[in-house]
């Protein structure tokens, strides 16, 4: 398509620059021949073939000089298509049709044709069979500017053929060398353009893998969530029922002990010595106080104290302390804090997690090497919590464990993460939160 505009281009420039140069070229003869044969023409507007004299006259100037070596043929026409004059006399006084080239050059306009000549008056220079200059120049009235007659004339223009070459080569050299640079142009423009687009769409590729990424995230987020959801419930029925057991093999079980030796006959025996009556007493307040204690010890593990105001460090202490009133054991307790604001979800997790793994500690590692380190610094949270007890094999936790399994639930619902490696040399269980997932537990 660019190859046939190029050629279509070429053609009508070359065309455009090879009239206008056979027209300068027949104007400047036409200004030569006019200047020489006018004054020798009569009153043309009599439109009647040449007297002798004047005929006698042009013959002479036509006939020799510079003009007579360049003219091929000469004639002089009337309005209605008349031969008033010709170098050749046979077609003097005839008359022909009047043609588009002659009828131009009666409107005043100056005709020059470059080509094998081919009117029926031109039998003669037809025969040469090579391209003549064809020259058709008004002769206009001197007062009104009207054309009165026409001169035509044929010339041989032997170096026209290459002034024409020249101009077709020249003028293909110009269309090509500015199409070439429009296409040069164009092309850079659009490999500009297509580098453009071709970033856009790594941009828009890594976008949209961005996009696809965060949506497989989202899923597999989702589906976490549904699980933690179906998992919290699960233990929270386990965890009732574990309550459940506790306050029957414990409290309930004292409370039963009492209430029996409370109907026994030793107390409503009136024949009961008062030592022996105080000393079945002694046994159901005993039995009682240590319902009432079970029961304090349980509700001290379900009740969560205030922490929504307190800082990383204040949880990890009450926690600690909490823990050796209660176990009688030690803790070693490093705690990096830059004091920042956490959601309050996050930091029950924190006091959750090291409560549970502490009791874990206590009741699996005998509570030997006991030891928390906290970093909570730009709101990266770690967590770790250790013993140097026996350790376990991780593979063994049941799925229905309350301890381990809930704190895992519990962590991964607010989307940390949380690790456990265990071995001879005891156990070590880890929580983490970055600061994206501590924002999204707000």
């Amino acid at each position: 398509m660019s190859l046939l505009a190029l050629i279509l281009v070429g053609l009508f420039v070359s065309r455009l620059i090879e009239e206008a140069v056979i027209h300068n070229s027949g104007a400047a003869t036409a200004l030569y021949v006019d200047s020489v044969v006018a004054p020798l023409l009569p009153d043309m507007q009599k439109e009647e073939v040449l007297d002798d004299a004047s005929a006698r006259a042009l013959d002479e100037t036509l006939g020799q000089g510079a003009l007579g070596s360049r003219l091929f043929s000469f004639k002089l026409w009337s309005r209605d298509g008349t031969i008033l004059y010709s170098n050749q006399k046979e077609l003097t006084g005839k008359t022909f049709p009047v043609n588009e080239k002659l009828r131009e050059a009666f409107s005043g306009v100056l005709v020059a044709r470059y080509d094998i000549a081919s009117d029926p008056e031109s039998a003669l220079e037809a025969r040469l069979g090579a391209p003549l200059m064809e020259i058709y120049n008004p002769v206009l009235q001197p007062w009104s500017g009207q054309a009165v007659a026409v001169l035509e004339f044929y010339e041989t223009a032997d170096g026209l053929a290459h002034s024409l070459s020249q101009a077709r080569l020249q003028s293909w050299l110009a269309v090509a060398g500015v199409i070439l640079t429009f296409f040069l142009v164009l092309w850079a423009i659009v490999m500009r353009g297509s580098r453009t687009i071709e970033n856009q769409r790594q941009l828009l590729n890594a976008r949209v893998g961005e996009l696809s990424d965060m949506l497989a995230e989202n899923r597999a987020l989702q589906q976490r969530l549904k699980r933690a959801s179906q998992q919290a419930a699960a233990l929270n029925e386990s965890h009732l029922r574990s309550i459940g057991a506790d306050l029957h093999d414990g409290p309930v079980q004292n409370i039963a002990y009492a209430s029996l030796r409370l109907d026994s006959d030793v107390l409503v025996d009136e024949s009961t010595s008062a030592e022996t009556r105080e000393k079945e007493l002694s046994w159901i307040r005993a039995s009682l106080a240590d319902a009432l204690t079970e029961i304090r010890n349980i509700c001290s593990g379900l009740v969560l104290p205030q922490v929504e105001s307190a800082s990383v460090s204040e949880i990890v202490d009450r926690v600690a302390r909490a823990h050796r009133q209660k176990t009688d054991t030690e803790i070693d307790v490093k705690i990096d804090d830059d004091g920042g604001e956490l959601a309050a979800a996050v930091k029950i997790c924190i006091y959750r997690f090291v409560q549970e793994a502490l009791n874990n500690a206590f009741r699996h590692g005998g509570g030997i090497g006991q030891s928390v380190v906290v970093s909570a610094r730009n709101a990266h949270i770690k967590v770790e919590v250790s013993d140097r007890g026996d350790g376990f094999d991780t593979a063994n936790v049941r799925p229905t464990s309350l301890g381990l399994v809930g704190l895992r639930e519990r962590i991964d619902s607010l989307g940390g993460s949380f690790d456990i490696r265990s071995g001879e040399n005891g156990t070590t269980v880890t929580m983490t939160f970055e600061p994206m997932d501590t924002e999204d537990g707000k």
